[in-house]
């Protein structure tokens, strides 16, 4: 039995960048992802969420370099004081940037998460918002990672889809995951 899930005021899109969801290079089931992700986007849009997309900035010779064509945002950002592209340089999207004083601004309590990787930036994000006192929410439809390869006399490769679900897993009691995207609504911070 599912019970329903309170909205969010806020989506936060982190590094849904052309190098991981696009090409041969992309993390298994990117199309899947994008799907999700982008009815995500249309339903905080259409609630008068915040919607923040967060950009990593990689190091030189990355894929995620700056001003490559991986490091490009995948999906359409429609631009405003709802919706804003924040970029990083570090796993957590609150580290050195104005994510954290934007959702004061706009009076966010309450944030659902999507993107990749699920073990690195979603989760680093997901767990600075919780310690900072937000509710949030992570879909488990809408977060991806790659395979993680085996590693001699330590363990066999570990799935990408695995991986995901441990990243969730280590995130506590305390952030609320769901099934499916579907299942969550928004509202206006």
């Amino acid at each position: 039995m599912t019970h329903p899930v309170a909205p969010a005021q806020a989506l936060i899109v982190i590094d849904v960048q052309s190098a991981f969801v696009a090409g041969p290079d992309a993390v298994p089931e990117a199309p899947r992802l994008l799907d999700r992700i982008t009815d995500l986007i249309a339903r905080a849009r259409a609630g008068g969420s915040l919607i923040v997309h967060l950009q990593n900035d990689g190091p030189t010779g990355a894929p995620d370099e700056p001003k490559t064509p991986g490091w490009e945002l995948h999906l359409p950002v429609r631009e405003s004081h709802r919706e804003v592209v924040i970029r990083k340089t570090e796993d957590d999207g609150f580290h050195k940037t104005r994510l954290g004083a934007l959702l004061t601004e706009q009076g966010v309590r309450a944030l659902a998460v999507c993107g990749v990787m699920s073990e690195m930036c979603v989760s680093a994000t997901a767990r600075t918002a919780l310690e900072l006192g937000y509710r949030v929410v992570m879909p488990h439809d809408s977060h991806a990672t790659y395979d993680i390869p085996a590693a001699a006399d330590i363990s066999d490769a570990v799935p990408a889809a695995m991986a995901s679900r441990v990243a969730e897993w280590a995130l506590g009691d305390e952030i609320e995951i769901i099934a499916r995207a579907a299942d969550l609504t928004f509202t206006a911070g």
